[in-house]
């Protein structure tokens, strides 16, 4: 049974430990925690992102990890993808109202702990839900206090928090850590994915034909997710230089 702990950790990188070889220096990858959707499982989200090509695989240190509750109710991937499936929190059917909601940010830390150092979250669905609700939430201090701030968001086929408490927290400030939407023309989500653009500082959006589903990085949205991806390489690089930088700065002091 695949669960986070004792913790499992599915990179989809080149090199070792989530880290690029540059001439004698070590480049860190982007590290994603990576939440599944409503019902599934880290190894089904595993599965899934494993279509996209090498070219976007390779940028990134991707960490999947289980949802804290067992589902408790009926797959809709059931007969696609074999069990066990969990979910992140439960809710009413007008999915305004949680149960083990407070108990799923506090697991989700736990993971970025046992886990870290983690830069981004990478969700879908329901963990798309989630990770872009967390960096409001991180930002008001209610949740993931004893981490560091989420620098990068992947969002696929997200929303916002129904829940009128929740939300006006998670939402208070616009979300300005850069960040990636997936829109599908047919996904039933996408009204609501739109609407979630409106509280986010610069996306960048690629559309895609399919549904409510992590499509294949196909020619045309190619170019736009790579870009996004060196971007975010290059604040972590630039974040990395900065680090060592001001350590060899400390060395004559420490020295004298």
């Amino acid at each position: 049974m695949l669960r986070i702990l004792p913790g499992v950790n599915i990179n989809n990188t080149m090199g070792s430990n989530g880290h690029l070889h540059h001439e004698s220096r070590t480049i860190r990858k982007p590290r994603f925690l990576c939440l599944h959707g409503f019902r599934t499982s880290a190894q089904i989200l595993k599965k899934q992102i494993q279509k996209w090509p090498d070219s976007v695989r390779q940028k990134l240190d991707l960490v999947f990890v289980d949802a804290p509750f067992p589902a408790q109710g009926k797959s809709d991937v059931e007969g696609i993808f074999d069990p066990p499936y969990y979910e992140w929190f439960q809710f009413n059917k007008e999915f305004n109202e949680y149960t083990n909601f407070e108990e799923c940010l506090d697991y989700i830390e736990e993971c970025m702990i046992n886990h870290g150092p983690i830069d981004g979250l990478l969700g879908f669905s329901q963990g798309a839900i989630l990770s872009a609700a967390l960096v409001g939430l991180q930002e008001q201090g209610i949740a993931l206090t004893r981490v560091p701030k989420i620098k990068f968001l992947i969002i696929i086929g997200g929303a916002k928090l129904k829940h009128e408490g929740w939300a006006e927290k998670a939402y208070a400030t616009p979300i300005q850590c850069p960040s990636l939407h997936f829109l599908g023309k047919e996904d039933f989500l996408k009204p609501h994915g739109e609407d979630l653009l409106k509280s986010v500082v610069d996306p960048v959006v690629i559309h895609h034909p399919k549904g409510h589903t992590i499509p294949r990085i196909d020619e045309k949205a190619l170019p736009t997710m790579l870009s996004f991806l060196d971007n975010i390489q290059k604040m972590i690089s630039e974040e990395q230089e900065k680090g060592v930088t001001d350590e060899g700065a400390a060395v004559p002091d420490a020295a004298a």
